[in-house]
């Protein structure tokens, strides 16, 4: 792929352009919001100027419910010679590109599974796609050409491609992304009126459960309407084992002995549950198991910090596998949990050491999956 056009100049249009621009690709950038586009631009993801003739392939980077009307524009006129998009949604852009008369022979469905809680092209990376699955969803219109760009254009970006039936595509999303992201703001909507003292005991945990929250409200609101029925399902189900366990919880007080036994027996059942379905969810891609060493290093809360620390650790040779971060409110330092491998442990002790940062227990071997 030589030539390339991007509608929509967002954390993921940005980070297309980015990492095509990094394999020579010549990227035209196209926004509504010129401001965007001319961050987009200035951090080197491509080009304002329009393109002299058709590009191989535009990837249009804007909501569900404008995907329709956008490529019918680009193909009237005649930006691209396909057109692919990374909507999380795939069911309603098709339903969308007959209805608002775009060609759907060089239309490619696409969503990259990858992003942030950030938003806009200043939290744009060129890596932010490589090793994750991109989801392609032909329709049985789709010109073959259009599904090469399509696999080329993953490869480019670094991604995983996978094909997939596109009402397939927006089930599986609606358990794994959708309705994980409400079930996070409905829990963090419980902090709004929250007791400040509440508040300050919080730990890791609830920063976990509650980070994707943070998610653009309006961009949400649009990908939740477009996938309704399939994310209410969802939810549905788990509002059933919530009410459940409300029931359970409430019968502890005052139950007799085997009645509390019933009820723990169903609350522990449900948290096993939880384990089982945990275990299936895809970590770092590996053959195998991993044990990997965990250090704790105290780490002061001062600006810099954490980039010494990675620093002295890169210099030294040692790969972190993970990391973990623990910041406790109205304390001068947090706490940093590095993973590396076993065989790297004493040195990285050393260069800790050298640096001055004192790992604060020995070191304890956890799996990676």
């Amino acid at each position: 792929m030589r030539t390339a056009a991007v509608v929509g100049t967002g954390l993921i249009g940005t980070s297309i352009a980015l990492a095509l621009t990094r394999r020579g690709v010549a990227v035209h950038l196209d926004d509504a919001d010129t401001t965007a586009a001319r961050t987009a631009e200035a951090l080197g993801a491509g080009s304002l100027r329009p393109p002299a003739e058709p590009v191989e392939l535009a990837v249009l980077a804007v909501p569900p419910a404008h995907i329709g009307t956008v490529l019918a524009r680009c193909q009237r006129e005649g930006l691209a010679h396909t057109y692919t998009d990374v909507a999380s949604v795939k069911s309603r852009p098709y339903e969308e590109v007959t209805a608002a008369g775009g060609d759907p022979a060089s239309y490619l469905g696409g969503h990259p599974l990858a992003g942030s809680e950030r938003s806009g092209p200043l939290a744009a990376r060129a890596d932010l796609f490589e090793g994750r699955p991109w989801v392609l969803t032909p329709s049985p219109r789709t010109h073959r050409a259009a599904l090469n760009r399509g696999l080329e254009l993953v490869s480019l970006c670094g991604g995983v491609p996978v094909i997939m039936d596109a009402a397939a595509h927006d089930r599986a999303v609606a358990l794994t992304s959708h309705a994980p992201h409400l079930v996070s703001s409905a829990l963090a909507a419980r902090l709004e009126d929250a007791e400040a003292e509440h508040i300050r005991v919080s730990g890791q945990g609830l920063r976990d459960v509650t980070r994707i929250a943070a998610g653009e409200p309006a961009l949400w609101a649009d990908i939740l309407e477009a996938n309704a029925d399939a994310v209410a399902d969802v939810l549905e189900a788990c509002a059933a084992d919530l009410g459940r366990m409300v029931t359970v919880l409430r019968a502890r007080r005052g139950a007799d002995e085997q009645g509390r036994e019933r009820a723990t027996a169903e609350l522990t059942e449900l948290l096993r549950r939880g384990n089982r379905g945990h275990a299936r969810v895809p970590q770092k891609p590996r053959s195998r198991p991993v044990e990997f060493v965990a250090v704790p290093v105290a780490v002061p809360d001062q600006p810099g910090a954490l980039a010494r620390l990675f620093s002295a650790v890169s210099e030294a040779g040692v790969n972190i596998e993970d990391v973990r971060i623990e910041h406790s409110l109205d304390r001068p330092r947090g706490l940093v949990e590095l993973l590396v491998d076993p065989a790297s442990l004493t040195g990285l002790r050393r260069v800790l050491d050298a640096n001055g940062w004192a790992p604060q227990e020995e070191g304890r071997l956890v799996e990676n999956r």
